[in-house]
């Protein structure tokens, strides 16, 4: 009880929440989800973005969060060599965008100024090889994958976490991505995008790239494509949210930088840009009447992090018809509340803790650690769209499982046609 109490806390912390009630979702089934107006919806989704962000740019910002964030992991010893920059580099994609988000009001803008100023003190601190909180960007294979969340960050927010940086937090940065190649390029799984990430990044520095680490990944994640909007996490398909984690972010965000370079892209990138409004589809579908989703498969302990497909495909206003700006806000707000209000999933000092629903150890794999669990900010990826954009306006509506559990004559789904592949040009050689 205590958790929750510091929650609503820190709602009215933000100087925007408001006594508003619940509506009823169904008149039959009382058991499902209740939705709330926009207002209420985006100041708990703030809340909730403050909750998770403010122990860890805090921390680094002061340059103190190897000291102290804790490592919550099977084996901490082996996994606080990565932890931290795993706590930053995943934080820094969910909330980039809000960084840069516009049109807000006076109280969001405030507190959108003090967390930006915490961001680039971070950004400093975390690549200063002179700082305590200098991160690993070379050393084993755990390595490559953060430095790509960092640098997906930084393409996602750019006006905000790269232009207006010093000349020599810019060159820090340069050098952390840099340090990531010493890591072989990994071609088997999802890892191939961690390297096209983070050569893609460099491409916006205006740094040369390497073919293999970019062009190259991209042609191996895109020839494992399997139908109806998922990819396989290499040769096979695992059931698992990592279409979501990894595959379908990475490749709508590299694809985007390659096709503003040249636009040979743009035919690679409209395709994938669709397959990906397909997968946001089917993972709104996947958000039962009451807000639960299935745990399943590997990594479930980033829990809404399964949705940053979706939450992306709302960022860039690319919703498929049959899903309304609206209904994506209420499931994923449904969803958020269901797993942040959970018992224990923060510590007593407000850290992420290892689990789906609460605290649950036993779900986390070994290469899960405290660092890992921020991967869970990417879903808060709508907080990048004004308030008066329609994801937040709109009015409360039915997600398609409260509209089907509740006896709504609903079109059928269908799967995606699609081609099994295409061609990927090269950069790094005239067509």
């Amino acid at each position: 009880m205590e958790s929750r109490r510091e929650f609503l806390k820190s709602v009215t912390a933000l100087g925007m929440a408001g006594a508003v009630g619940a509506t009823a979702v169904n008149s039959v089934a009382q058991t499902f989800a209740t939705v709330r107006d926009d207002a209420s919806d985006r100041a708990y989704w703030l809340a909730v973005l403050a909750r998770i962000a403010r122990p860890v740019l805090e921390n680094l910002s002061r340059r103190q969060l190897k000291k102290t964030m804790p490592v919550e992991a099977a084996h901490p010893a082996d996994r606080a060599r990565y932890t931290h920059l795993e706590a930053f580099g995943r934080l820094l994609a969910g909330v980039a965008p809000w960084l840069a988000a516009q049109c807000l009001d006076t109280a969001e803008a405030g507190r959108q100024k003090q967390f930006i100023a915490l961001a680039q003190a971070s950004l400093d601190a975390a690549t200063d090889p002179k700082s305590p909180d200098f991160m690993n960007f070379d050393r084993g294979g755990q390595a490559l994958v953060d430095t790509a969340f960092l640098a997906e960050g930084i393409l996602r927010a750019p006006a905000v976490l790269w232009e207006p940086l010093e000349p020599r937090v810019r060159r820090q940065i340069v050098q952390a991505l840099k340090f990531s190649r010493a890591i072989a390029t990994p071609t088997s799984n999802n890892w191939a995008m961690f390297a096209a990430m983070i050569e893609a990044a460099l491409r916006t520095m205006g740094e040369p790239t390497i073919e293999e680490r970019l062009e190259g990944c991209l042609r191996h994640m895109l020839g494992w494509y399997d139908g109806d909007g998922a990819y396989g996490d290499g040769e096979f398909f695992h059931w698992d949210y990592y279409n979501s984690f990894v595959i379908h972010p990475m490749l709508v965000d590299v694809l985007a930088v390659l096709r503003q370079k040249d636009r040979r892209f743009e035919p690679v990138y409209a395709l994938e840009l669709n397959r990906a409004r397909r997968y946001a589809e089917i993972l709104e579908r996947l958000v039962a009447p009451d807000g639960t989703f299935p745990s399943l498969g590997r990594s479930t302990c980033y829990r809404f992090g399964a949705f940053q497909a979706l939450a992306q495909i709302v960022l860039l206003r690319e919703l498929p018809e049959p899903v309304k700006p609206a209904q994506a806000r209420c499931a994923l707000t449904a969803v958020m509340r269901k797993m942040t209000e959970a018992p224990s999933m923060f510590d007593d000092r407000g850290w992420l803790r290892v689990g789906f629903y609460g605290h649950q150890p036993s779900l986390a794999e070994g290469y899960i650690s405290t660092g890992s669990l921020y991967l869970c900010s990417t879903a808060l990826l709508p907080l990048g769209l004004p308030p008066a954009d329609e994801f937040w306006s709109g009015p409360a509506e039915l997600w398609t499982q409260q509209r089907i559990w509740s006896g709504q004559n609903l079109p059928a789904d269908h799967a995606l046609g699609d081609v099994k592949s295409i061609e990927v040009p090269s950069l790094h050689r005239s067509s």
